[in-house]
């Protein structure tokens, strides 16, 4: 119990840790964590495929790959500095990161193809930026009670909390 406060108070996350499960400041720092790799493999894949002149369908297949490569890569890199060995830091980010980047992705994938025009909008169109912005927020704020609710029960990023150092 001691070396989890001294833990919690070393990390700055002293706050983070609720009787019956996770604070709000952690779900959403776990989100944005998320949001980041996401909003880098969306932006890549949708520049990529609307770039290349692809349809809808490829670009958007395109970025939603891209948002899962890069949002367990960003998790991927920060288990690895704690020391762990390749294998068991994939599996921890597969673990951590697998609902969370599937719910924003479902969620920003489905404002854009929603919002009028937005699917067929050009990168130097106001739409295009506008309603990917929009989009990424929407995700953020439907996605980080879902962070709140998975790491609660030791699931998701409180995975990923106990290699942070």
């Amino acid at each position: 119990m001691q070396d989890h406060a001294q833990h919690a108070h070393h990390s700055g996350h002293a706050d983070d840790h609720t009787a019956g499960g996770a604070s709000w400041s952690m779900a959403a720092r776990a989100t944005l964590h998320c949001l980041t790799g996401c909003a880098i493999g969306e932006i890549l894949g949708m520049v990529i495929g609307t770039a290349l002149g692809w349809g809808n369908m490829p670009t958007m297949a395109l970025a939603i790959a891209l948002a899962f490569f890069f949002g367990y890569t960003l998790t991927l890199r920060s288990v690895l500095r704690s020391g762990v060995d390749f294998r068991t830091a994939f599996r921890i980010a597969l673990a951590a990161d697998t609902l969370s980047i599937a719910v924003m992705e479902l969620i920003d994938n489905g404002v854009i193809v929603l919002w009028p025009g937005a699917m067929d909008a050009m990168l130097s169109d106001v739409l295009f930026w506008g309603a990917l912005a929009i989009s990424l927020a929407v995700a953020f704020v439907v996605t980080t009670p879902v962070n709140k609710w998975m790491i609660g029960r030791g699931k998701g990023h409180a995975v990923v909390h106990q290699y942070h150092h």
